[in-house]
């Protein structure tokens, strides 16, 4: 096993330069460098590797287990292009977000990717919350987030005429945009710049070749060879870290975040996107109201309840060996002892609509439960210390494949925001 390294050369989802013309690969099974898995971390990744080196003749494959890309956490998702405004001054994911948004919007206005920049608010509904939002808005500000400014109760309702609050802050940049298109057209730009794309590939073993390479297979006889592999594996990042000799920390704990949704002759109610003042005891940012890309859909939510698989979209996807996996380790059983009251209040919400509608109430007090439906799911794949507390932070981790100098750089945390970022 071997160090961390910095996000920056690695998670880069957007670059303003021209695609490179150039021929594409034969279809080969030697490469320079793999990249194990077709999301946003690892679609951009590939794109930015052939942008910089693809002149120079660098061979680069993705490798996706499913039958198209993007499928697991860069489609299942609220579709927010974050400002940067929650996350730890001098942290990756501040110095990150806040360069990804405007890369993101710069992406996007080139090539046509639609979006919408329709602002949002985090409103303080009670005094307690108070100092927490003016905190808040001093680390956004040191984080550089632009525009970003203090709002009273009468600007509250200027901006979200439905929404009531003590105070709130105001970010006019944070938009909505639909991730997974952002990831078709990185696929594109990618394949069109050479690069090979091979669906259906499950990466489940990597062996070191006679000439110092790193072969990797499926378990259905497949297999390519590379001289370097890089791993942005999602909900499986621990496992395929562990396939080369990575480190047992962190694991990969699935939480299901369920979403209500506006009916549509409802979904006028809101603007953009409303946000609670995070609470420092609980484990997850809480409940807000999200306007999506989704055909004008309003997502209200998303809860968080601990999946019962690492691709458990509904109650009904069991995986014991998924769940034996965050069961047995020392960090899940101290977070369950910590939180357990909150996991209970989540699952109770999760299955009780009126109690679910009961906690946006606070923000919307004319929202009721005949206004929403269910919504669509999401698994959020949280990185857990031994300590039992969540990995907040991009986590990267380098080591080899036998005795050769081939290298395996993983992705094992890229929590929120790493779309944008």
């Amino acid at each position: 096993s071997g160090p961390t390294l910095s996000a920056a050369s690695y998670v880069r989802a957007a670059s303003l330069t021209t695609v490179p013309a150039k021929h594409a690969q034969k279809n080969t099974r030697e490469f320079d460098i793999a990249i194990v898995g077709g999301g946003l971390v690892g679609l951009a990744t590939a794109r930015e590797l052939l942008l910089r080196h693809g002149a120079d003749g660098l061979r680069v494959c993705v490798l996706e287990k499913e039958s198209k890309i993007a499928q697991h956490q860069s489609s299942h998702n609220s579709g927010v292009i974050h400002a940067g405004i929650y996350y730890a001054p001098g942290s990756q994911r501040a110095k990150l977000c806040v360069e990804g948004m405007a890369r993101t919007y710069e992406f996007c206005d080139k090539y046509k990717v639609p979006y919408d920049k329709c602002g949002k608010l985090i409103v303080a509904v009670t005094a307690e919350e108070l100092p927490r939002l003016k905190a808040l808005y001093e680390r956004g500000k040191q984080n550089g987030v632009p525009n970003l400014r203090m709002v009273t109760p009468r600007e509250i309702q200027q901006i979200e005429p439905h929404i009531r609050g003590l105070a709130g802050i105001y970010s006019p940049e944070t938009g909505i945009i639909d991730w997974e298109k952002v990831a078709i057209e990185m696929c594109r730009q990618f394949k069109e710049a050479g690069g090979q794309v091979k669906l259906n590939f499950e990466a489940n073993g990597f062996d070191e070749t006679s000439d110092g390479k790193i072969s990797i297979r499926t378990a259905f006889g497949q297999s390519v060879s590379a001289q370097n592999v890089i791993t942005c594996a999602g909900l499986y990042s621990d496992r395929v870290a562990a396939l080369t000799g990575g480190q047992s920390d962190p694991l990969i704990a699935p939480f299901r975040g369920d979403f209500l949704k506006l009916k549509d002759e409802y979904t006028h109610l809101v603007n953009g996107l409303v946000y609670p003042v995070p609470n420092p005891a609980f484990p997850f940012l809480g409940v807000h109201f999200t306007k999506t890309m989704k055909n004008g859909e309003v997502w209200l939510g998303p809860n968080a309840v601990l999946a019962t698989a690492r691709e458990g979209y509904s109650w009904t996807k069991i995986n014991l060996a998924d769940i034996w996996s965050y069961v047995q380790h020392k960090g899940f059983r101290k977070l369950v002892f910590k939180h357990w009251k909150f996991g209970v209040g989540e699952f109770y919400r999760d299955v009780v609509m009126s109690a679910f509608v009961e906690n946006l109430k606070a923000y919307m007090p004319t929202l009721s439960t005949s206004h929403t439906e269910r919504g669509p799911s999401g698994v959020r794949a949280q990185a857990l210390a031994e300590d039992g507390s969540l990995v907040e932070d991009f986590v990267f981790e380098t080591n080899r494949v036998g005795t050769g100098s081939a290298q395996v750089i993983h992705v094992r945390n890229a929590p929120s925001p790493a779309a944008t970022a």
